[in-house]
């Protein structure tokens, strides 16, 4: 199967998989006998926008007369079949990035239902979930690198909210609206800044269309004319697709829904989408707190009921050459804090995030440049912690602290043309990126003392710049170098805490702080196809990382990890020095990708448990209050190395019933340690997981069982050793064509899918609650999808 058949799975465009779903991709039609050739060929940075799909152009390319009216024809779309889409279930590969790419496409996202980025990825090689509120707080964890180290981006711009700043802070993208999910590690990470050294975690849907919509099986009418063909030109007809998403759950009483739109004519595409999930309290296998006995439970996790939904509408205006588009969307989260602290205080978040966005794309009749591209973001997100005050004081409720973080971001790349340079053929490009934010956490207990609240307001400006230089050799041999410097500037205060952060019974004052950084950044990469359709890759990075506001400003108690947080405003550029080794292969009936790492850390920042605690050694973290338990923490700075490796396969067996049956396996370990040989807190554990699926045309289903291993290698001071679990799943999906005639529908998706089938004790050791708060216990998730 060439590339081209595969447009539908294109990684990095952010609409395609939609597209491809919502307009009419039909299923791979290998006969059942027959092995799938699959090539999943992710753009780098500098390809990520070359290539458009024939079939749904983004522009109407017209030949013009002058000196490259050639390449103009040569580029002009032409009506062209829909291209079959890969069957269900097949391992995704990217074999043409530098580093490893994990892909979480359209139909697995359909399939999985996790309700936050960290439930999605909790299984994945290399990557978990904080799980501080499974179902409603779980941010991505990859190769044991938290939130400052992991960037998480929508349609090319940062997510927004304050999931870095607080586990129990939820991510505002919701795989619910969300059609494809990318984990970019390594050089292209360089693109969204220095605070992506884990990677990025990057979502995308046709939430800003950047291309016109095709009709699909039977068109609609407009303008009393069918519609057969893709929109291109000025005053062509008009064109609707729908689709619509639901499903329901055991294990915590779920319910979610949701409905996409997609509408296109006069070189206008319009999308919608709208949806909805409310949940109980969730079953657990056992009793959840290990420390303390003495609480009615029931068989669910106390204080774990979510609330979400959203809306977002888009629109894009195509023209001679590009496109330019903008969307408004709103997030709104309503959920539970599960542990011990959490239930007694009733805890809950209630959130909302206000994003708009506006990106475009010119390509200019040039001999130099290829492309122009931009993208321009605001958020305005808000979020009250709410709770009793005292326990026994039912009327004591309302709002404990509030976050907010209003923030703008701008990016624009220039992509040249490719150019021969003799020894290789160089493709570059040059971006520029800037952004700044406004962060407040207030608290109304004691308003206007020192430690009100976690931090005081601050803010911080970012400007940076970047180049990606590809070389192509060979049409086997294909070189990176990447750079990035960037300049952050950052405005809070602190107190004058003693250098030992106990007080000496002096009044403490707030002392303004106002430090700069400049990080450099860079990366080399190769990529060599080999016999056998093999094809490896090597790359080495130096990447500079400056503090965050959190690690810099914070000054109080932090409810969500039970501990009195202490920024430290004297800390240093982190530096990261790693190198990672790849070996893919992406065709035939056996498929896999395996990687290792080393990654060497100077000036690693981290939250250190001091062993001190608030109420007893430790008045000012609780203003006095002696039942105040939390622990001091200081951010602090040490060396460290992390290494690991990852591997994940799938090999087709052979026909079985008309279909395919085959094994897959999975396998990641990362091991983190401080250069005195200790252990850095909150690593995931080894793990180790198989399984059998079979597929045909129609239908896919598939059993997996992911063994974790306990988890002994933790910290000094703070943290328990974590038992290990066996995670057993298995789902089965029906996919199919429809009589429109019928419901209207033209495609339909069932399925059911079963989780944790042997309702395991399932603790996360990289989560703050592990010890209060097990993972959700055995359910069963029913799902449908119909388009329109």
């Amino acid at each position: 199967m060439t590339l081209q058949k595969i447009r539908a799975l294109h990684i990095g465009g952010a609409s395609w998989l939609l597209l491809g779903a919502m307009h009419g991709s039909a299923l791979a039609d290998d006969t059942p006998t027959q092995l799938p050739d699959i090539t999943v060929t992710a753009p780098s940075p500098i390809q990520r926008h070359r290539t458009v799909p024939t079939r749904t152009p983004t522009r109407a390319v017209r030949a013009a007369p002058g000196r490259n009216s050639e390449r103009a024809a040569a580029v002009q779309p032409a009506p062209a079949a829909a291209a079959p889409a890969p069957q269900q279930g097949v391992l995704p590969v990217v074999t043409d990035q530098f580093a490893t790419v994990t892909v979480v496409p359209s139909e697995e996202l359909r399939r999985s239902g996790g309700a936050t980025l960290g439930d999605l990825l909790f299984s994945k090689p290399g990557i978990t979930g904080s799980s501080f509120a499974p179902g409603a707080s779980s941010r991505p964890i990859i190769r044991g690198l938290d939130v400052n180290r992991v960037g998480i981006v929508e349609n090319g711009l940062g997510g927004g909210g304050v999931s870095d700043l607080g586990e129990d802070h939820f991510v505002p993208i919701d795989p619910f609206s969300t059609n494809q999910i990318e984990v970019v590690r390594g050089p292209a990470a360089l693109r969204y800044g220095s605070t992506s050294i884990g990677g990025v975690v990057s979502a995308s849907n046709n939430r800003i269309p950047d291309a016109m919509p095709t009709c699909a099986a039977a068109p609609f009418q407009s303008y009393g004319l069918p519609v057969t063909a893709p929109l291109a030109d000025a005053g062509g007809p008009g064109c609707l697709n729908v689709e619509t998403r639901t499903s329901v759950s055991s294990v915590n009483r779920g319910v979610e829904g949701g409905m996409l739109l997609d509408a296109g004519g006069n070189n206008v595409a319009v999308h919608a989408d709208v949806y909805g999930r409310t949940t109980s309290d969730y079953s657990i296998p056992s009793y959840p707190y290990l420390f303390d006995q003495t609480r009615p439970v029931n068989g669910r996790q106390p204080n774990s009921a979510t609330q979400s939904d959203g809306a977002s509408v888009g629109a894009s205006y195509f023209f001679q050459g590009g496109y330019v588009g903008a969307s408004i969307t709103q997030n709104d989260s309503l959920y539970h804090i599960p542990g011990i602290d959490g239930s007694d205080h009733k805890t809950r978040i209630d959130a909302h995030q206000t994003k708009i966005a506006v990106k475009g794309e010119y390509r200019p009749d040039a001999a130099a440049i290829d492309a122009v591209r931009f993208w321009v973001g605001a958020t305005d997100y808000r979020h009250n912690e709410l709770g009793l005050a005292d326990p026994t004081d039912l009327f004591s409720d309302g709002v404990r602290q509030t976050f907010t973080s209003k923030e703008q971001e701008a990016r624009v790349e220039v992509q040249m043309m490719p150019f021969n340079a003799r020894f290789a053929t160089v493709t570059t490009a040059f971006g520029l990126q800037g952004g700044h934010q406004e962060l407040t956490a207030p608290s109304p207990d004691d308003p206007g003392a020192l430690f009100n609240g976690l931090w005081s307001p601050n803010n911080n400006n970012r400007v940076a710049g970047y180049v990606f230089n590809e070389f192509k050799f060979t049409d086997q041999t294909k070189a990176q170098i990447a750079g990035r410097i960037e300049h952050v500037e950052l405005h809070g205060s602190t107190p004058d805490f003693p250098a030992d952060f106990l007080p000496d019974g002096a009044p403490q004052s707030a002392v303004s702080r106002n430090p700069s950084y400049t990080p450099v950044s860079g990366s080399v990469g190769l990529i060599q196809n080999l016999p056998g359709d093999l094809v490896g890759s090597i790359t080495a990075q130096y990447v500079e990382r400056a503090p965050k506001p959190a690690e810099l400003f914070s000054r109080g108690a932090h409810d969500a990890t039970a501990t009195f947080d202490i920024g430290n405003p004297n800390l240093t550029i982190e530096t990261a020095k790693s190198v990672e080794i790849g070996l893919r292969k992406a065709t035939g009936p056996f498929r896999f990708e395996a990687t290792a790492y080393y990654t060497r850390f100077s000036n690693f920042i981290y939250r250190r448990l001091t062993g001190v605690m608030c109420g007893e050694d430790f008045d000012s973290c609780g203003n006095g209050d002696p039942t105040n338990e939390g622990r001091q923490a200081v951010y602090s700075q040490r060396d460290a190395i992390f290494r690991g490796a990852e591997f994940q396969s799938q090999l087709d067996i052979g026909a079985l019933n008309g279909g395919i049956w085959g094994i897959e396996n999975q396998f990641d370990v990362v091991r983190a340690t401080f250069t005195d040989g200790s252990n850095v807190p909150r690593i995931p554990p080894v793990r180790l997981g198989g399984g059998v699926y079979w597929r045909d045309s129609n239908w896919f289903t598939r059993v997996n069982l992911v063994h974790a291993f306990a988890q002994n290698d933790i910290a000094v001071i703070g943290e328990t050793p974590t038992a290990g679990y066996n995670l057993l799943n298995a789902e089965i999906t029906y996919n199919t064509k429809l009589n429109q005639s019928w419901i209207g529908a033209r495609e339909m998706t069932l399925g059911l899918v079963g989780n944790n089938l042997l309702n395991q004790n399932i603790r996360n050791s990289v989560s703050y609650t592990k010890d209060e708060v097990l993972m959700p216990g055995l359910g069963v998730r029913a799902f449908a999808n119909l388009k329109f």
